[in-house]
């Protein structure tokens, strides 16, 4: 599939979460229609391995979604706890999108 790319101007949502004991920062882009088209992750200090690592994460899920992923399918294909909660910062962002914050 061929990517679909964001227009210039997009509606977007930002909001704070913790994973792990460390506090992140997610914007969350939209198409137009609303579905989910991009994602950016902040960690607690720039250049760090934790930050670089969720900043990257968000990179190739954006990537993915705009080749037409589903949110639901990448979230379901992240890495999780025994008891089902995302392990990963991404997975969490994906987590609270689809109303799971427990997850």
């Amino acid at each position: 599939m061929t990517r679909e790319t964001l227009p210039n101007r997009r509606p977007a949502e930002s909001f704070d979460f913790e994973i792990g004991h460390i506090r992140y920062t997610a914007t969350l882009g939209f198409y137009e229609d609303g579905r989910l088209g991009e994602v950016f992750l902040c960690g607690p200090k720039a250049g760090t391995d934790i930050e670089v690592n969720a900043r990257d994460a968000a990179v190739v899920a954006s990537i993915a979604l705009q080749h037409g992923a589903s949110p639901d399918v990448l979230r379901h294909g992240l890495s999780r706890d025994e008891e089902g909660r995302a392990l990963s910062p991404i997975g969490k962002v994906l987590d609270l999108l689809a109303g799971e914050s427990a997850s």
